[in-house]
């Protein structure tokens, strides 16, 4: 078959509304790759790729050349910070005809990361990190960003303090007619009546999105997440044995937080290592059929 004889209507027609369009493009194309971060961990992802149509007399972009290039590239080369540019440009070069200025690309993909038990030796699991990558060249401009979720606990401080109130008036009303009380009775006793259930705590997430300077080499996508998962304390677990809950149920304890605690806490962890950046903090609630959420965002 002749395939240069076959009609290129997008080209050939004119469009029946002449008006210059700010993105023409693909959603949700399947691909793989693999990162320069972890250039060993190849990943599932979901790609939108795009480029404006300033001329208002051209009918359609060449829309196939949008995904060879796309998946030309990503077999080539992992994907970096540094090397994004370089591929939104051939994007551009291959819409000549169109008089395009401007691409994206947008890859949304669980990162897999091996995670240890925080007390049990050799004990780990796999957890996912989703997260987004963010590309726009514009003209020479190219703005890159990187956005994470990062699952947490959190337990409510008045909650607490209510549990916390009812043990010491438990503890009062026990003991109240003992002017010395035995140590070894006050153990048992805590042992049998301590464990209140706090009523108000839930797993959380944090959705982190930061600007990458484009000359690097790699996203950081570790030091975010490190940075973060400290500043929580609380991060979710895979594999636990019961020495591992019991660390887990420390933690909570010593980290409580109202959503408005988890956004500052976050805050002050990424402030001194990036120059903008914007989080957004959800806890789902159990106590309430609603979430409750607070946001904050920094530019330098």
């Amino acid at each position: 078959m002749n395939f240069s004889a076959l009609a290129d209507t997008a080209h050939a027609v004119t469009p029946a509304f002449a008006a210059a369009l700010d993105s023409v493009g693909m959603q949700q194309i399947d691909v793989i790759f693999t990162l320069a971060d972890h250039p060993d961990n190849v990943l599932s992802a979901k790609a939108d790729i795009s480029v404006n149509l300033p001329k208002a007399d051209k009918k359609g972009i060449h829309m196939s050349r949008l995904y060879q290039q796309l998946f030309q590239w990503v077999q080539a080369e992992p994907v970096s910070p540094a090397g994004l540019q370089a591929f939104l440009q051939s994007l551009l070069h291959s819409q000549q005809e169109c008089g395009s200025t401007s691409a994206t690309l947008r890859l949304n993909c669980n990162l897999m990361l091996r995670r240890p038990a925080l007390k049990t030796a050799d004990l780990a699991g796999f957890k996912a990190y989703p997260l987004t990558l963010d590309a726009c060249l514009s003209g020479d401009k190219l703005k890159v960003s990187l956005s994470l979720n990062i699952g947490y606990s959190s337990t409510c401080p008045c909650s607490a303090t209510l549990s916390r109130q009812l043990l010491s008036e438990q503890f009062t009303k026990q003991f109240a007619a003992q002017q010395v009380i035995d140590t070894n009775q006050v153990s048992q006793w805590l042992l049998q009546h301590a464990s209140l259930a706090t009523p108000h705590s839930q797993r959380s997430t944090a959705r982190l999105s930061v600007d990458i300077d484009p000359t690097h080499k790699d996203f950081g996508m570790l030091k975010l997440i490190h940075l973060a998962e400290q500043a929580l304390a609380t991060p979710l677990q895979t594999a636990v044995k019961r020495a591992d809950e019991q660390e887990f149920a420390r933690l909570n304890g010593a980290n409580l937080m109202f959503v408005e605690d988890a956004a500052r806490r976050l805050h002050a962890a990424l402030k001194p290592h990036y120059p903008a950046f914007s989080i957004d903090v959800a806890h789902h609630e159990s106590l309430h059929p609603h979430d409750a959420v607070a946001s904050v965002s920094y530019n330098r």
